[in-house]
């Protein structure tokens, strides 16, 4: 079993909609669960003109029943409220392709002299979706004690900021408008946005995503689709404008001996404790029960009221980009799409490890999953968990 979904609809057509599979029945799920993550996704800090647009609310047309799942694919539908204002309205043929879009490629792969065909797919509108999805396996992981946090570790040229604690910076980016890590930061941030808008540019940013509660083992070495490590980092470079990705500080360890980068094993009377989490919570493919530490390098989007140099398909002729409409910087309302897309993930690596088909009977199969609060040595001294 597996969280599995597809997707349809445009950025500016009359809505999205998406349908989920492989939910178990008997989970708790409502409209106003999935709407409490879409309006995460529309935090105003560098927001564009869109956000005062839309108020994303999803409709469940399928796959629940008195507020519980039924183990039926579940239906989604996000309607466009800017489509109104589309409908009908002749819009001429888009043209200049967008240096940093899919504009280009898309064209030459699909045979379209229009990039509207394109971009309107390709547009990080599809990324409610996904939210939507996310918030279906958030409600799923909660059931056995697993959360993700996201905040926003450096923007633009604001450095991310030293000395603070995860714990910190995530209980401080619960409540900020820009999920920066404090309020030192969320003036820098604030200040940051100020001037690229008046300079009509774009921002990008560092995300740091955190994952915990989750058991050991999650994944597998036996065969590379089953490393859980590259499962999470595809997920991750599929949203729009993620560019990069690290588990923990990965590149900040290649650079030192390898015995200053790993994770020591110790032992703590009869327990198996691990001092530090310089992996990231994964080993070898698979999740070592603490915390799942990722960062996503999200580039500054393409779409700048500064022109930039392009071409005129229509007429073979040099031409500077036109601006319709865009974020300043996308990056704070990007931390819940980062959380979404890890927790679709790691909701399907659990339905792998557990089988079942109903929530009730994959908390009991849970309950025997090893944690790194329960590992244990017996006098053998054999590895165990109760």
């Amino acid at each position: 079993m597996a969280f599995r979904y597809l997707s349809a609809g445009e950025s500016h057509g009359p809505g999205l909609t998406v349908v989920v599979e492989g939910v178990p029945a008997g989970l708790p799920l409502s409209e106003g669960l999935v709407a409490a993550d879409l309006a995460r996704r529309q935090l105003k800090a560098g927001a564009g003109g869109r956000m005062e647009i839309e108020t994303d609310r999803a409709t469940i047309v399928g796959g629940v029943m008195g507020g519980l799942t039924t183990g039926a694919p579940i239906a989604l539908a996000i309607p466009n409220r800017d489509h109104a204002a589309w409908k009908g309205k002749a819009v001429p043929a888009y043209t200049i392709a967008r240096p940093g879009h899919a504009d280009l490629a898309a064209c030459v792969k699909y045979g379209f002299d229009d990039i509207r065909r394109s971009l309107e797919r390709s547009s990080a509108r599809e990324t409610a979706c996904r939210v939507a999805v996310g918030a279906i396996a958030r409600a799923f992981l909660a059931q056995f004690g697993i959360r993700a946090r996201a905040y926003v570790a450096a923007l633009g040229d604001v450095p991310e900021e030293k000395g603070i604690s995860p714990d910190a910076a995530l209980a401080f980016a619960e409540r900020s408008p820009s999920r920066a890590t404090s309020q030192a930061q969320e003036d820098a941030y604030a200040n940051a946005i100020h001037l690229a808008r008046a300079k009509g540019e774009t921002l990008g940013g560092i995300i740091v995503c955190v994952v915990e509660g989750l058991p050991i083992g999650l994944g597998s070495y036996v065969t590379p689709e089953r490393r859980l490590d590259a499962r999470l980092g595809a997920a991750v470079l599929s949203v729009n404008a993620i560019k990069g990705v690290a588990f923990a500080d990965a590149f900040a360890n290649a650079t030192l001996p390898g015995s200053a980068c790993h994770d020591a094993i110790v032992r703590e009377g009869t327990a198996i404790a691990r001092p530090t989490d310089r992996c990231g919570g994964l080993e070898g493919g698979m999740t070592t029960g603490q915390p799942l530490i990722v960062r996503a390098a999200m580039k500054p989007i393409p779409t700048t009221l500064a022109p930039q140099h392009s071409v005129d398909f229509a007429t073979g002729t040099p031409a500077d980009t036109a601006y319709e409409r865009s974020d300043t910087c996308p990056v704070p309302r990007a931390c819940v799409v980062i959380e979404s897309v890890l927790l679709i993930e790691l909701a399907t690596a659990l339905c792998e490890k557990l089988g079942g088909d109903s929530l009730d009977e994959m908390r009991a199969r849970y309950a025997a999953l090893p944690t790194a609060d329960t590992l244990r040595l017996d006098p053998a001294p054999k590895i165990f968990w109760p």
